[in-house]
């Protein structure tokens, strides 16, 4: 079975990969998955516009930064798998919240969308072979793996969790 000290990342990705406890990626998967709906179930529906401090990010607008980063992670994990060989780019997270019209998204939309994302990244690493685990590339000028980016969707995920907990609940 591999394991976290299987997956390849860059130094910026580790807060992300030591978040996660569960060295099994599928089980991470689940695991993040029920915690964060419960999580998403208790946030208070007069806090989801709510900024800590000017320029920050609302609840929403985070949430959907959660659905976009994951499928970017699922995209690039996707490829390697499948030993496409291009590089894939980075993607600038303030540019891409900038361009969308969050305030015309329903929160329970950005739920029901953030479980459809999350079921297929938890379909997708779970049809994954060790080898397509250990299959990697170059994203954002970085080396990965496509296993590291199974643990980073969920430690990503706990990482705004825990940002969500101490500035914004």
């Amino acid at each position: 079975m591999l394991t976290k000290k299987d997956a390849i990342a860059a130094e910026f990705y580790q807060r992300y990969l030591n978040a996660v406890k569960e060295e099994d990626v599928i089980k991470a998967l689940k695991k993040n998955t029920k915690d964060f709906k419960k999580f998403l179930e208790k946030i208070p529906k007069k806090k989801i516009d709510f900024a800590y401090a000017d320029g920050k990010w609302s609840i929403r607008q985070m949430l959907q930064h959660i659905i976009d980063a994951e499928r970017v992670f699922a995209y690039r994990s996707l490829s390697f798998s499948r030993k496409d060989p291009a590089q894939l780019p980075g993607f600038d997270e303030k540019n891409w919240a900038a361009s969308i019209q969050i305030t015309n998204r329903k929160w329970d939309d950005l739920v029901k969308e953030f479980r459809a994302v999350r079921k297929s990244t938890e379909f997708l690493f779970s049809s994954f072979n060790q080898e397509q685990l250990l299959a990697g590339g170059t994203a954002s000028n970085n080396n990965i793996n496509a296993l590291a980016l199974g643990y980073i969707c969920s430690g990503h995920t706990i990482h705004h969790m825990n940002i969500i907990k101490e500035k914004y609940l």
